[in-house]
């Protein structure tokens, strides 16, 4: 039963990688490279070499990954998974199709292709995150330099891709698409910070209720999240009782709630947010 779940898990996050990689090549395929605007990391670059051979953007892209990927194995030791080569070669696949397929900017006006690619390429790449994914790139870049010079790898990444976005002066001669890079820069950055604090966003919720062993077995079983039991004593009743305490992600309150109204229709239930869980199953303390 267990190696069942675990192999549904493992399936449901590769279909999330999959839709976010989706999203990462319509948002480069129909709003950034048909309108001149390159963006960081090794997809900016894969634009950039498309504008000026016109070679197609996932071809490129294959071809640095795949050498990144070599370079680092050397270097770092196998520190990238299963997932990042997954997610790479997928993308170099729909960077290929899409951009066969889509020809012309969905927007016209380059200002507004370059906000929306970003919101795409920011919405996409945190759905990878999300689930252990990457999509390689100046990662691995960051993770080298990382490893020989006291450079933290998010300072890395913004360098690389304020380099990247600069030299689209070589092929454009033209400030204005430097800027045009730079917004999508910014919005794809914010757009990450956006989902991912939402998606680690925690709850700790008290459980009272009569059934509170047959309520805790179903949260470990069916939701995988630890549960404590707090020693406790009605004022009115003066019956002890033994109250349910369990922290989750946000999103999966609705399964929790679930679980609960299953075994006890009428538990009383005491929700409140915290500011950060760190831990086996949460965040590592840094």
């Amino acid at each position: 039963m267990q190696t069942t779940r675990n192999t549904w898990k493992e399936i449901r996050s590769y279909v999330i990688i999959t839709l976010g990689l989706f999203i990462n090549a319509l948002g480069w395929t129909a709003f950034l490279i048909p309108s001149d605007v390159v963006g960081g990391g090794v997809a900016g670059i894969s634009a950039m070499i498309y504008y000026a051979t016109g070679l197609p953007a996932g071809v490129s892209l294959l071809a640095i990954n795949a050498v990144l990927l070599l370079f680092s194995s050397r270097t770092l030791g196998r520190s990238f998974g299963v997932k990042t080569v997954y997610s790479i070669v997928v993308l170099s696949v729909l960077l290929t199709f899409l951009q066969w397929y889509i020809t012309k900017p969905v927007v016209e006006d380059k200002f507004m292709s370059a906000i929306i690619g970003g919101i795409l390429c920011g919405l996409s790449i945190g759905l990878i995150f999300t689930q252990g994914g990457s999509t390689g790139g100046t990662d691995i870049v960051a993770m080298i330099v990382n490893k020989y010079r006291n450079i933290s790898q998010g300072k890395m990444i913004l360098l690389c891709d304020v380099f990247i976005i600069a030299s689209s002066f070589i092929i454009f001669r033209s400030i204005q698409y430097i800027v045009y890079g730079y917004v999508t820069m910014a919005v794809t950055s914010y757009v990450i910070d956006l989902y991912l604090t939402g998606s680690k966003r925690s709850l700790q919720i008290f459980i009272f209720s009569k059934e509170s062993q047959a309520i805790a077995d179903k949260i470990g079983k069916e939701v995988g999240r630890g549960v404590t039991f707090l020693k406790g004593k009605g004022w009115y009743s003066g019956q002890d009782a033994e109250v349910i305490m369990v922290i989750i992600r946000k999103y999966e309150s609705a399964h929790i709630f679930q679980t609960i109204k299953e075994v006890d229709p009428d538990a009383f239930i005491s929700v409140a947010n915290v500011m950060g869980v760190y831990g086996k199953g949460f965040d590592r303390i840094k």
